[in-house]
Parts: C-alpha cells; structure tokens; sequence
C-alpha cells in the first residue's frame, strides 16, 4: 500500500504516510493533540465508511449444485433420461437421473467446502479501541475509528486500523502475519524513506498487527478497506482458484466424448430408422443406450474417492487436504514457492557464535533444546574461559526471557532474541534462575527503539554493576576502546552479519555501591565485553527435503518478507543459491516488465522484503511458463498468493487463519519436509488415478462399441410380424457397468504402492495429455477385445434359446435378457482380467507384487458378488432386465474376458524389449 491520504479527502499527491513527520501527518488529518470531536469523527464516519472488510459474495447452495450438472455430460444424461420417460420407460430414466444425481451431489460436496479466507480475514481487527475523543479517553467500537483518531496502544493489543504512531514507548510488535518478519519490530516516531518496503516502515503500525511490548500513541491514517488488510482483502476478492492440471485434462476428455457421443447417436438413430427399418422407439432407446454407455458417469466417484485415499495417507505425513482435487495437484508441482520462516528455518533464534578479544567460539545444538557444545578454532572446550563466562553472565542478567522444560520439550516465555541467549547460558552450564538469584537486579532501563540498549544494576560479589545489551553500534559508542579495537571489532561485526546473523553485543561497569542508574550512567566509560551472533538456523530435515525435490525435478524457490542479508544466508545453507547468485529484493521487481518478470522468476531462487502483490506477480509469472506452482506461507500478506497458487500450503502451527482458509493444503508440522512428502503422495495419487482412467475408460468405449456393432451388424428379428432391433445392453445394464462394476474394481488401484522411480522422474507439464500414444493404442485394444467377445457371447446366447424365426414375444424376452445378462456378464470378466494389467500402465503384473495390494482381490470379491446378485436376485432382475445364468455360461463368460489378459501383456512386453 502507498500509504496515501485516498482515505482522508485531503491532497492525493502528498507523501506516504511513514515518511512524513507527526506534525506532517497531524496537519494533513486536521486533528490535534486531544484528538477529534464527536461531531467531526461522526462526519467522517458517514464521508468514509465504518472500519470493516468489505466482503465478496460468495455463491449460493443451489447455485452451486446447478452448476454440477451445468456442464456439457451432465445435459447429455438429463436429455438421455428425458428420453427414456418420453418413450415410457421409466425405469431407465430413473437410474440415468439417480447416476446424474450422485455426481452433482459429489460434486458440491467438494465445492461447498470452499474457503472463508475473507470473514478469517475480517476476525483479525479487534472489536474495541481505546481512542482520545477532545482529550477524553474513550473504549470504542474499531468499527467507528476513523481517520484522525488518536488511538493509544499496550502490550497485548491487536492493532484496530493502520496508525501513524506519534509517541511510543519500548514498543514492539509482531507483524510476522502481514510482511513475514520473523522477530518483533521495534517501532519509532521518525519518518522513514518513502519507498521503505512494508517490513521496513517502523513508524507506522498496521491494522490487525500485535503489540507484544510497551505502549505508544498513534494516529490513524487508513481505517477498512484502504489498510494495508484491506488491500490484501481486495486481492483475495480479485483472485481466482485455478482449475487443476488433471481437471484440464478431464475437461477437455469430457468435450471430445460428448461430440462424439452427439454424432454417433445421430448416426445411430438415421441408420436404424432408414436403413434397418425399425420402429423410431426402439432407435432412441438405442441411442439413448449408448449415451449413458459412452459416458463415464461413474469417473467423478472414483476420481473423489481415490483422492479421498490420498488424504488419509497424506495426513498420516502431517499433511491435512481441504480440498480434495489438491492431492492430484501435488503430484504435477513443478516448482515449490516456500517461505523462511518456521518452514525452511525452526522458528527459533539460536546463538551459533560468541566472539571476544578477537576469539571465536561456537555453539552447537539448534532450537530452544538446552542442549549442545562449546568448541574453540574445532576443539570442544572441557573448560570454559573465564571471559566467556563473563559474556554470557552479562547477557543472562540483563535479560528478562525464561527457558522451561514440558515434559520431554521445552518452551521459552518473553523475547525470542533473550531466550536464545539463555539457551546459550545453559549449554555453558549456567542455570538462569540460579544466577539471577544470585546476582540479585536492582534497576533496569528498559530497551526501547530509541536508544536500542537495555541496561541492569546487578550485584555481583561485594559490589554493585550495570550491565549493558544491546545493538552492536549502540553498545560500542559507550564503551572505551582505542581504534584498532574498533576496526577489529566493526569487521567481526559486518563478517557475521554477511551470514544473515543478527548480532548483541554486550557491556559492564563498575558501579560502586549505586542502588539507581540513569542514562546518564550509562553514557560511557563501559568495558566491552563481546558479540553474540544467532540465527534461525535451517531445518536439517528441510534441507534433505529440498535435494530430494530437486532430484525429483521440482525447483524450490524461497519467498519471504525477512531481510535480504538474511535470506541470502539462509538460502546458502540450503543449497538454493550457488557461488555467484544473489537474493532479490522485492521492490526490484516494481519496474519489471512482465517478460523481465517472467526471467527474473525463473532465474532467481531466493527472493527478499516482498510484497503480497510480488507473490502473486511471482505465482502468475511461472504459470504463465507452464509450470505448477506450490506456494506456501503462514502470514496474512501469503493468503492471496495462497490462492492464485495451483496448490496454497499454509502453515497449521504458526499460520493465521486467513491463511489455512486461502490454501488447499494445510501442514500440521509446519515443515518443508512434510511438503516433500505431500509431494511424493501426490504423485502417487495422480499414478493411481491414471490408472483408475486407463481402467475406466476403455470399458466406456468398449460399451459404445458392443451397441454400434449391435445397431450395424446384428440382425433384425421378426417377433410376431414386427421388427425388433437387438439392443446387446439397455440403458440400466450400462450403468450398472459404469457405476459399480468399473467402481467396485476401480477403487483398489487407488492403493497401489508407489512407483520405485516416482520422485526421481520429472514433474509432468500441465497441457501434457493424460495418455501416451501407447496407452490410448491400448485402451482401443481393450475395447475392441471387449465389444468383440461381448456381442459373440450375446449373439450364441440369444439364437441358442430364441431359435428359428418366427419368435414369439415370450421366447424373445427370455432369449433377450439371458443373452443381455451373459454379455454383461463377459464384459465383467474382461474388466476384472484387465484390472490385473492396471497396476502398472508399463511393466509386468509381477512388477508391483502379486500381493502387494490385497485391496485388489477384495475388489474382485465384492464385484464377484454383487454380480451374482445382479444374476440371482429377482428384485435387481426386475430393474436391471437380468436372468439366471447356468454354470456353463458363466465359464464362457470367464474364457471370453480371459483373452485380455495375455494380449495386454504381450503388448507390454513388446514395448519394454524395443524400448528398453
């Protein structure tokens, strides 16, 4: 945000708010030191509105089921049902519409789970403020703040509306949810640089924001949808979900089917009408046969129910699924976009190095975990120099941060920054509790971000010291020194910083027998007594995760709002920028084309101080190159990106609500690792539901075929003087193919174990079709197999019972429904035969393991059943048309589906000794 006076009326040309001064800003607003009359606050209250996020319509339930069925298979069937009615057969209407029914209801069961990131955004501003109306201090609604509000701040308080703070005091707050700064920022008073980046502006405080330290005075400058949350409000608004790769692909599958479906229906009904001279019911009741089998209407269950699979095992590796599509999704990541903080990093400061009199020691161990080794120039130190005992004494005591052990963990209360430094004391062997009972306090000046110090009067022995902490620069100028100290000093200093540590430096003195200091007291004549130099160390885990993506083709770019020395250290450490590359700031890219843009994203791995608007810019940009993209963040400024993201991943720890709402994928471990893993179950996922397609769909051409051969060659019989079309299935018989057969034996394959070479392959592009040229060869083979055996068996069936012309009504019903029931049944064995060669689109049967997926042979089971229901029981007889079969035809049934097998294999074979 520009920080622009848009809100206050006043002129639109002027500075940016945190770079001008509080008289500046005073006059601009027209208020004063008591702050706005009521009359004046309730006039601006009706020119600018209340201090609430406007909020985007979200669509409607029955809109959303409309839109299940508004797409062009699902007119197909209705119109096949209407048909069906029309010709008074009503009980093949009623299974079409009970097939289009179930997938709308699957359907907006997934999408009624949409996200609510604007009402998680909205419950980020506080319901009350403390604000100074004509020099009275009133608790008011946040929602009547408006601008020229002076509002008055304290530690635990959410900021209610963007504020330019004209008096503070030892104030920091925790904006790590809106720029993705990992420590407190200490807050002033004086203007900064117009073009200071978001993390940067330290005289302002932003709506939503939390004051974790000290108290301060502000005056607001920006109230509802004009605050920096408002801003990020309207990019949520803005932004749209993509459709997934595989849902691109199951698009446009859908479009070729149906114009199929439409032009050999056509063909179908004039060929029958005309040419075989059959009566136009019985055309239409063969056309509207082959729409419901040429449909795949039982796809959209097995493709929710794989992934369904897929976010169990997911959340079984910390990763839990809002949105089911977001598991195929992973499985094509391209590229991840991951943030620094908590993700890459542990999230917690640890002090790596002590350095004094030109001496450097280290400390290993990372975390809060007390846990870890001194070692000086590579030898561990048995016993500690009495020098370094003194820095660390001095930093312990002039701290006000404690380190507790729960249980098998532990946790820290206060400043991250300080609790590091206790942990560094305790891997010493210094317990913090004991040494400030000790060396009892007797006074303290309090860090405040003007002075940049915080200082104590201990005693130590006999006599009273302060003892000083605080920034290097600041430490320094108090301390006596003669200049080669200085230089020394000053080079150690910028060396550690150039790491992307942060580093303390601390002081002492000699104070006698004072019991109070001042200031004053601490002006000079300081002894210095060493740098303590920390960092939120890389996750180990996190860096094992990132060479496993890269080997795996997957490039992991780091995207965060920290500073750029920071992450320019951190990414070295894990393995994301080389020799000669360098981190990019995020307002280098303001004045980059998008063709410049699209470089830079690609060229660039680690990116600093960045915008929300820069993330999005970043996410399109390599889309628009083809790629995947990951994005994950835990902040308010990442729920945007989030969402325009192929796949958002939010952070279940440490992330805001704003964020898990926006993404797909929430991480309840908050690791780059678990990712990683997500990523490897979603390629396996996205293997299982190519091969529950490759399963799925031949058996939809094959019935498409058996009713065209049916309509072309079979014949027409002569049943009591008029002509009678054989129709192989009806429309109920083809969808109890589609719907539980190809269900039933489908939903094993969604167990398969991962392929061996499956995170060491490249992603697939996202236009790449969801088969090869061999794979579509064979499912025409499958089909063809299929349609072949199925008429044979209906054909032998039905003249071995109906006989000799002329037929009478009665042998013609029962010669039909037996001949229906074995083709069914044939084509049942062919699917169950070509499950088996399903399990790998590429290798052997045996490759996976004949037993590795039980789940297989239990599918088989439960298929071998309900098919001798759909034989035996006499109510399923009724609906579906189906007769008793004797053993004999069932035998035929099991031969004819048999021939799959081997053909199926042999082809595999043949590729694998040319291909290799």
């Amino acid at each position: 945000m520009n920080d622009r006076s848009r809100n206050t009326g006043s002129d639109p040309v002027a500075l940016p708010w945190h770079a001008s001064s509080e008289q500046e800003v005073m006059v601009r607003l027209e208020t004063g030191p008591d702050g706005l009359a009521a009359a004046e606050a309730a006039e601006r209250l009706r020119r600018h509105g209340p201090n609430t996020l406007v909020r985007k319509g979200s669509d409607g339930p029955l809109l959303l089921l409309c839109r299940q069925i508004n797409n062009p298979i699902g007119w197909l069937l209705i119109a096949a049902g209407a048909l069906a009615l029309a010709l008074q057969k009503p009980t093949d209407a009623a299974v079409v519409f009970g097939a289009v029914g179930i997938n709308a209801i699957i359907g907006f069961i997934q999408e009624y789970r949409a996200g609510k990131a604007i009402e998680a955004l909205s419950a980020m501003i506080p319901e009350a403020a403390t604000v100074l109306r004509k020099g009275r201090s009133l608790a008011v609604h946040a929602d009547l703040l408006v601008p020229g509000d002076l509002v008055t701040l304290q530690s635990g308080d959410k900021v209610p509306a963007d504020l330019r703070l004209i008096r503070v005091k030892n104030l920091l707050v925790e904006e790590a949810a809106l720029t993705g700064e990992s420590l407190p920022v200490a807050k002033q008073t004086g203007p900064v640089a117009p073009d200071a980046p978001l993390g940067d502006r330290v005289s302002m405080a932003y709506s939503g924001t939390l004051v974790v330290q000290g108290t301060a005075t502000g005056v607001v400058v920006a109230t509802g949808n004009v605050t920096e949350l408002g801003r990020i409000n309207a990019l949520l608004n803005q932004t749209r979900q993509l459709e997934t790769p595989l849902t691109r692909q199951l698009a446009k599958v859908s479009s070729g089917i149906t114009i199929a479906v439409v032009v050999v229906v056509a063909v179908l009904i004039a060929f029958g009408i005309w040419i075989k001279d059959a009566p136009v019911g019985e055309a239409l009741m063969v056309a509207v046969s082959l729409a419901v089998a040429a449909i795949p209407e039982g796809l959209p269950a097995v493709i929710t129910i794989c992934m369904a699979i897929g976010v169990r095992r997911m959340a079984d590796r910390h990763a839990v699924v809002r949105h089911l599509p977001a598991v195929e999704t992973l499985g094509s990541t391209s590229v991840i976009c991951s943030d620094k903080t908590g993700t890459l990093t542990r999230n917690e400061m640890t002090v790596q190095v002590a350095w004094l009199d030109g001496h450097e020691y280290r400390f290993s161990g990372i975390g809060y975990v007390p846990v870890g080794d001194l070692e000086h120039d590579g030898i561990r130190l048995t016993e500690i120099p009495s020098t370094l005992l003194d820095l660390l004494t001095i930093s312990i005591l002039c701290n006000d941060a404690a380190l507790h052990q729960e249980g098998d963990g532990w946790t820290i209360a206060g400043d991250p920054t300080e609790a590091a430094l206790v942990v560094a004391g305790r891997k010493a062997g210094m317990e913090a509790h004991e040494l400030r009972t000790r060396h009892g306090r007797l006074d303290v000046i309090p860090f405040e971000s003007d002075t940049k110090f915080m200082a104590t009067l201990n005693r130590m022995e006999s006599r009273h010291h302060i003892l000083l902490k605080g920034a290097p620069e600041t430490v320094i100028e108090r301390c006596t020194l003669d200049e080669p100290e200085r230089r020394q000093i000053h080079e150690a200093m910028e060396t550690y910083a150039r790491q992307g540590m942060r580093v303390i430096a601390c002081a002492r003195k000699d104070a006698g027998r004072a019991e109070q200091i001042s200031l004053e007291d601490v002006a000079g004549g300081l002894t210095f007594a060493g740098l303590l130099c920390m960092i939120d160390p890389p996750r180990t885990e996190a860096m094992d995760a990132i060479r496993v993506c890269h080997d795996a083709g997957i490039t992991v770019k780091m995207i965060t709002g920290d500073h750029p020395v920071t992450a320019e250290a951190i990414g070295r450490q894990l393995g994301l920028l080389q020799e000669r590359q360098a981190a990019m700031e995020g307002r280098r890219l303001d004045g980059l084309s998008d063709g410049e843009l699209q470089e830079a994203a690609l060229a660039t791995n680690v990116f600093a101080r960045v915008a929300p608007e820069h993330k999005i810019r970043l996410v399109e940009a390599l889309q628009s190159r083809g790629y995947v993209v990951a994005m994950t963040g835990d902040g308010v400024n990442d729920a945007p990106a989030l969402k325009r993201a192929d796949i958002g991943v939010a952070m279940g720890i440490t992330g805001t609500a704003v964020s898990k709402e926006a993404a797909k994928v929430v991480l309840m471990d908050d690791n780059f690792a678990s990712i990683a893993a997500a990523v490897e179950e979603g390629r396996r996922v996205y293997d299982n539901l190519i091969r529950s397609l490759a399963f799925v769909l031949p058996t939809n051409l094959g019935l498409a075929c058996t009713l065209s051969l049916s309509m072309f060659f079979f014949p027409t019989v002569r049943v009591e003087g008029v002509n009678e079309l054989l129709m192989a299935m009806s429309p109920s018989q083809t969808l109890w193919i589609n719907l539980v057969a190809s269900v039933t034996l489908s939903i094993p394959l969604a167990f398969e174990v991962l392929e061996p070479n499956a995170m060491r392959r490249k992603p697939r592009f996202p236009d790449e079709p969801a088969f090869s040229g061999f794979i579509v060869a064979r499912l025409m083979v499958v089909a063809f197999i299929m349609a072949a055996g199925a008429c044979a068996l209906f054909l032998w069936e039905y003249f071995r019972i109906a006989g000799p012309e002329p037929i009478t009504a009665a042998q013609h019903a029962l010669a039909l429904a037996e001949a229906q029931t074995m083709c069914v049944t044939s084509i049942t064995f062919t699917q169950i035969f070509y499950l088996l060669n399903c399990r790998s689109l590429r290798d052997s049967l045996l490759t996976q393991g004949v037993f590795s997926n039980p789940a297989i042979f239990i599918g088989i089971g439960i298929l071998l059943l309900l098919q001798a229901c759909f034989i035996y029981l006499p109510p399923l007889q009724a609906i579906f048309g189906s007769s008793p079969l004797d053993s004999s035809a069932w035998l035929y049934a099991i031969l004819v589906g048999a021939v799959v097998l081997p053909v199926i294999s042999l082809g595999k074979w043949v590729r694998r000794h040319r291909h290799g």
